[in-house]
């Protein structure tokens, strides 16, 4: 008895999630669908936004390990990062050289990238900011890219960061 139950409730709502799809579609087909906050509590559908995710990268870096290649190359610090990150705490250095990867990632890993061509630096509340120069900008271009979304974080001996390329 309780699996014909199980069954009808199944049925039932299978039922009621292809009317509302029906329902929708019909909306979106006639133009009528209503898309403003609020209605119903729905939101404008992604695709009016006119953003486009272009892609997607993440790295993680071992603090120690990181920082034990930067004391045994002093030169390292000039070929991975601009004058204003050069002072950081190895920590820090380390997020921003995952990011790095991570931006590289996002955009497809083109060839000829310059580490210093990107630069991490810390918005006044204190989020992580992406800006870019040279190389790194006409990959950006190329693949339409207009806006960067970056995370940082360390804990644990590890550093992590992911960047989003973004149109629109």
């Amino acid at each position: 008895m309780h699996g014909n139950l199980r069954a009808r409730v199944f049925d039932r709502n299978a039922t009621v999630f292809r009317a509302a799809v029906i329902g929708w579609s019909r909306q979106v087909r006639r133009g009528t669908a209503d898309w403003s906050a609020g209605a119903r509590g729905r939101r404008a559908p992604p695709w009016d936004s006119g953003r486009v995710i272009v892609g997607v990268g993440i790295d993680v870096v071992d603090i120690a390990r990181f920082e034990r290649a930067l004391e045994r190359t002093p030169g390292l610090r000039g070929r991975l990062f601009t004058e204003v990150e050069r002072d950081l705490a190895g920590r820090s250095l380390a997020a921003r050289f995952a990011a790095k990867e991570a931006l590289a990632k996002a955009l497809g890993a083109p060839r000829g990238l310059l580490w210093t061509d990107a630069e991490i630096g810390r918005a006044g509340d204190g989020r992580p900011t992406l800006s870019v120069t040279g190389t790194v900008a006409a990959a950006a271009a190329e693949r339409g890219v207009t806006r960067w979304h970056v995370s940082l974080s360390h804990d644990g001996g590890i550093a992590t960061a992911i960047v989003v390329a973004e149109t629109g």
